[in-house]
């Protein structure tokens, strides 16, 4: 059996809490051999479990150390998915072990970051993927494979949640469908209804709308006249699980650095124009940084 190690910033969170559970069933349905053997949290969840009482209840061996973690471990994956500004640090060691590492949503706090990490990776020979399980809904997939990207005019995405740990999402929706170059953006939001529009440099867009109780969806106009609904978002986790899967057997990386970087680089600006309402901020580019890497 190989081993997962998770290195977090605290244990007692939503995805620590379901991802052993979801690896174990995934593996077992695709015939792999793969469990979450080790974990490690740089402190105990204030008003929660410890890190003790989390592996017990889940079953996995705490370490002491993420050098412990990386030497017993075949494969690791970094968790802190509401706290992205600790990921490089807990990166740090596992990025030079040449070990598959997957990083959780938000990949990092700014599109410096993430940039810094990718190139950690690239030096210590790692191969690293990072994503929003909304990439891997089943109907975000199937639309991806059958329309190209340039063929989209418009597309709306909406979502619920706060910016801050729930941008990716919708963004991540965005680049799959839409590619990796974006031109600008802008905020035309109130304090509880979030709309941002997108803007492609030759004049297509993207909409991102976010309020507490919306439901993950995508409308996808076609140049060509031709639009589709999607009404939900359905099987992200386990598909998630398989991707994550299939790339510790294989070590090669799903979801491209210039893909998770354009990511980071629209919720960056982004948060820019939550802040100058009615006001066009550019987005950064980040393609030529990543085809350096």
């Amino acid at each position: 059996m190989k081993k997962i190690g998770f290195i977090d910033y605290y244990l007692d969170e939503w995805h620590a809490n379901n991802y052993p559970a979801w690896i174990a069933e995934r593996a077992k349905q695709l015939g792999l051999e793969w469990e979450v053997a080790y974990a490690w949290a740089e402190i105990d969840k204030p008003n929660g479990m410890t890190s003790e009482q989390w592996c017990i209840e889940q079953g996995v061996q705490q370490v002491a150390t993420i050098e412990e973690l990386i030497e017993r471990s075949d494969a690791i994956i970094i968790l802190s998915p509401d706290h992205p500004e600790h990921h490089e640090r807990l990166a740090q060691l596992p990025l030079q072990s040449g070990k598959p590492v997957y990083m959780d949503k938000t990949f990092a706090p700014d599109l410096a970051t993430a940039q810094r990490i990718f190139k950690h990776a690239k030096e210590g020979n790692t191969p690293l993927f990072s994503t929003s399980a909304l990439r891997y809904a089943l109907e975000i997939q199937d639309h991806a494979a059958r329309i190209e990207a340039d063929a989209i005019e418009y597309l709306a995405v909406a979502g619920p949640g706060r910016y801050e740990n729930y941008a990716v999402h919708q963004f991540e929706m965005i680049v799959t469908l839409m590619g990796t170059t974006y031109k600008r953006i802008k905020s035309l939001s109130t304090e509880n209804g979030r709309l941002l529009i997108v803007e492609l440099p030759d004049g297509r867009q993207a909409s991102y709308l976010q309020m507490k109780s919306a439901p993950f969806q995508a409308i996808i106009q076609r140049s060509n006249g031709e639009g589709s609904l999607i009404a939900q978002c359905s099987n992200m986790f386990e598909q998630l699980m398989d991707a994550i899967l299939k790339f510790f057997e294989n070590g090669k990386p799903p979801v491209q650095p210039e893909e998770t970087l354009a990511v980071i680089a629209l919720i960056e600006a982004g948060q820019t124009a939550l802040a100058h309402r009615d006001e066009w901020i550019e987005i950064a580019s980040p393609v030529e940084e990543a085809s350096e890497q």
